[in-house]
């Protein structure tokens, strides 16, 4: 795939044309008047132009303020311009900001951020930046630094984006199939950056590691991690869902998986889509089939609830944008053998504002939804400059939810450690990155250790682990006891953070070979067929040979193609050894694929 096709298919897309809301714009009250959520909830306007313009990222920081991106650039890239970070505060918990400050407004085509380890990390085509702010004062300390570069730009609406912080310290984003990037340190010459077009990737913030988590899809603009920490993307165009894996390669919207040898890719985990039959290109038209089936097939943003203010039937369950649809749309996540299956919720709020274009989706320290709501007459593809002074954010709560005062970063260790408790996730994943900023410390690594020992609920183990993981305090043989764990998560998640730095000991390994032959978990097998494709070929055989013996794993949706994965290095290196252990595997589609692939060389 190259230039020229990608392109052309952005040409054909605003040749053919995209419908324009039919109605005019409506003030942000008006707005938020038109829309219908479930009983008990209600919608605010949290902030609104003049005060914000062209609303593309949302993220909360540790004092519970509201930060936003702005993008004016789009759809026309340029080396300079003046897109904004700006910080939203509600200082008397009304539920709509009454203070804002612009942190910068000199930067160009911004896509994504996250905030953490003293300042703003930046999608900023061709740059993924950090900009210092080391004391906290809401002014940059010093330029951005860039830490990567070689980001493309060819289709403006899929750049890096979705920047979020994963339960293994690591910052996780997406990034679209028509966009090609070979990034890298500013520096590295071509044949040593890495290429990706429709991928999920992450980004250590000390180590600074960049590396490709999973490939394909389309334009993924949306990631987030349920209880147990299993990653969900949204995608638009092909169906609109999917599972993320480590070392994953997931159906493409367009073009070759750069392993050619992939010959299989994992599918949506949805049972439906969110138009009514027929073209996807048909779903842009308002229509009562597509109405009923969720309005469309553009989606953008993925947040999984996990704040502690809804009807406890939220918890877990998927919220996604539907540009098209002018709503939010609610997909329920349900174990199936190795991983999951998406249902088709009931519409979560719906705008009779054909306007309404929502993109991010934030949950804060009050267990409350905001919405960032791009707010124009035309859906996308409009590949021309146009109104730049619409922009709103919606708060939606239940019950009555209040915004409570919060400045996490004051709070003593152990007040961190006893937050990996708490009902809403967000009070988790900041103390657990707080934690993680400030380095190992032996009180901390007591006190996580028990509730990873003593803590009956899985969830809270796993959130023991992951912090213990972030602060360096997993040791060794802590991580082999957890191999033994009656949990299934918990000795998955143990394996893949063994195999991070794609070095593990003979010990692990040995077990791990046992463990692939008896575990009885479907998720533990997944995890392991992972983990080994991050080690060198040598070391993967005595593991496949225990998880191609599993006869029951031959129709699960995950497992025969991630054990391939794991696999089709080794049949380059030693076919004969290959063949043998395809003649004892007990999986009808593995066994195909080596003879097809030694066939091959």
């Amino acid at each position: 795939m190259n230039a020229a096709f990608i392109v052309g298919i952005a040409l054909l897309a605003q040749a053919k044309g995209f419908p324009e809301a039919r109605n005019a714009a409506k003030s942000p009250e008006e707005t938020v008047k038109s829309m219908k959520v479930p009983e008990g909830f209600v919608v605010q306007v949290y902030a609104a132009e003049p005060e914000v313009h062209q609303p593309i990222a949302l993220q909360f920081d540790d004092r519970g303020r509201l930060w936003v991106a702005e993008m004016y650039s789009y759809p026309v890239w340029k080396a300079e311009g003046n897109d904004r970070l700006l910080i939203f505060e509600d200082t008397d918990g009304d539920g709509r900001a009454d203070k804002r400050t612009v942190f910068t407004d000199k930067l160009n085509c911004v896509s994504g951020f996250a905030l953490g380890f003293g300042g703003v990390w930046v999608g900023s085509n061709p740059h993924f930046l950090f900009i210092p702010d080391k004391d906290g004062d809401d002014k940059p300390d010093g330029d951005p630094v860039v830490l990567l570069d070689g980001w493309g730009h060819q289709d403006m609406h899929e750049l890096l984006n979705s920047f979020t912080w994963g339960p293994d310290g690591w910052l996780y984003g997406c990034h679209g199939i028509y966009t090609l990037s070979k990034v890298g340190k500013p520096g590295t010459p071509d044949a040593d950056r890495i290429p990706l077009n429709g991928a999920v990737w992450r980004y250590h913030p000390t180590r600074h590691v960049f590396e490709v988590v999973a490939e394909g899809s389309s334009n993924p603009w949306g990631i987030d991690f349920n209880d147990w920490g299993q990653a969900f993307i949204t995608a638009c165009v092909i169906p609109h869902l999917y599972h993320v894996i480590l070392g994953a390669r997931y159906h493409r919207q367009s073009g070759n998986h750069y392993n050619l040898y992939a010959y299989e890719d994992l599918k949506t985990i949805a049972d439906h889509v969110h138009w009514g039959g027929g073209k996807w290109s048909d779903s842009r038209e308002k229509t009562p089939s597509h109405n009923l089936a969720g309005g469309g097939h553009a989606h953008c943003g993925a947040l999984v609830y996990l704040g502690d203010a809804f009807p406890k039937s939220y918890r877990n369950t998927l919220l996604m944008n539907n540009i098209h649809g002018n709503r939010t749309n609610n997909d329920i996540l349900e174990r199936k053998g190795s991983g999951y299956v998406g249902k088709h919720g009931k519409d979560f709020l719906v705008s009779e504002d054909e306007w309404f274009r929502g993109l991010s989706l934030r949950s804060g320290p009050d267990g409350a939804v905001y919405v960032s709501d791009w707010y124009d007459k035309l859906a996308c593809h409009q590949q021309k400059p146009q109104d730049r002074t619409n922009g709103r954010v919606y708060r939606v709560s239940y019950g009555g939810s209040k915004p409570p005062k919060v400045d996490l970063a004051k709070q003593k260790s152990d007040e961190l450690v006893r937050l990996q408790l708490h009902e809403n996730d967000w009070y988790v994943r900041a103390a657990r990155r707080l934690l993680q900023e400030r380095g190992p410390d032996p009180a901390v690594d007591a006190a996580l250790s028990a509730i990873l020992r003593d803590n009956p609920d899985d969830t809270r183990k796993l959130r023991a682990l992951w912090a213990l993981h972030a602060t360096g305090g997993l040791k060794e043989g802590q991580a082999l006891a957890q191999l033994s764990s009656p949990h299934e998560y918990v000795r998955a998640w143990t394996i893949q953070l063994a195999a991070e730095d794609r070095d593990v000991s003979t010990d692990v390994l040995a077990r791990w070979a046992a463990m692939a032959k008896d575990d009885p978990s479907p998720v533990v097998r997944l995890y392991l067929a992972s983990a080994i494709q991050r080690l060198p070929a040598a070391s993967r055989w005595a593991v496949l040979e225990g998880l191609l013996a599993h006869i029951e794993d031959g129709e699960d949706a995950n497992l025969p193609v991630m054990y391939w994965y794991a696999v089709e290095p080794l049949v380059a290196q030693d076919a004969p050894k290959a063949l043998a252990l395809a003649a004892k595997c007990k999986i009808p589609k593995v066994r195909e694929f080596i003879a097809r692939r030694a066939a091959s060389k």
